[in-house]
């Protein structure tokens, strides 16, 4: 955060649970301001509830990130309640698992509208709020979109382009003083599940087993990503085998596919 002391107003997408749900009770704690949206109306004001207790000042709205309108409508309500926006987060999300053989295209439109495009509607639609207080940007990618593992090529391309997404609008708002932080998070205990499609069960299986494994969860997620919008930094990777992974791709591509090839086998079907 470039604004210290200004009032500290913060809206998070599919903040009815997971990951949404610890950024929203994260900042609650420190007294901030949070509109907490969802798709599911019901969730979105449970969790406002929770913020209020919290210690935080809640306000509630359903958004679908499909619709552009969804967006611009809680966003003139912050305007209109709080006078303007510090934080936006790019949160709600979808997964699912399949090869691009197998995987219908029904189902590559409905991850890229949601994953990719959804956080598109929502910059889009936060920047200019963000400009006039020199706020910042928050985009929940995935280490997906670094290992790129094989079964699972929708997810992992949905959310490259979030990572990539994140480094062209950082550049874009520099000199609009906007910071801007992408999470790239390994598997953690959350609902994602509860929308997943997949080409086999055994894939579904999979992920429940590796989340289940988790050795890092939804709240130090959420607490590495606060440090990060205060400390302005950008790429957020919390697990630390994932932060090794990293620098191993970076320093020996073929190595790392093949490692990857290795740990993934079966899983693409």
């Amino acid at each position: 955060m470039h604004n210290s002391d200004a009032v500290r107003r913060i809206a998070i997408t599919g903040a009815g649970s997971g990951l949404g749900r610890e950024l929203a009770l994260r900042y609650a704690r420190e007294g901030w301001r949070v509109a907490v949206t969802d798709i599911q109306d019901g969730r979105a004001r449970w969790v406002a509830g929770e913020v209020n207790a919290a210690g935080g000042e809640a306000i509630a709205q359903t958004l679908d990130t499909r619709n552009p309108a969804d967006f611009e409508a809680v966003l003139e309500r912050i305007r209109e309640e709080w006078g303007g926006l510090d934080v936006f987060v790019n949160n709600a999300g979808v997964s699912n698992a399949g090869s691009v053989v197998d995987t219908p295209l029904e189902d590559w439109d409905w991850m890229l509208d949601i994953n990719l495009m959804g956080a598109v509607r929502g910059a889009r639609a936060a920047l200019p709020l963000l400009r006039e207080s020199r706020g910042h940007l928050v985009n929940i990618a995935s280490f997906a979109a670094i290992a790129n593992a094989p079964g699972m090529a929708a997810y992992n391309a949905a959310k490259a382009g979030v990572l990539s997404l994140s480094e062209s609008i950082r550049g874009e708002e520099y000199d609009h003083g906007v910071g801007v932080t992408v999470a790239c998070p390994a598997f953690f205990a959350t609902n994602l599940l509860d929308s997943f499609r997949g080409t086999h069960e055994r894939q579904r299986a999979m992920v429940e087993k590796l989340m289940r494994r988790a050795s890092v969860s939804a709240a130090d997620v959420a607490d590495d990503i606060y440090d990060a919008v205060r400390e302005n930094r950008f790429l957020v990777i919390s697990h630390r085998d994932s932060r090794w992974q990293y620098r191993f791709k970076r320093l020996s591509p073929e190595r790392f596919f093949t490692a990857v090839r290795k740990a993934t086998r079966g899983f693409a079907g």
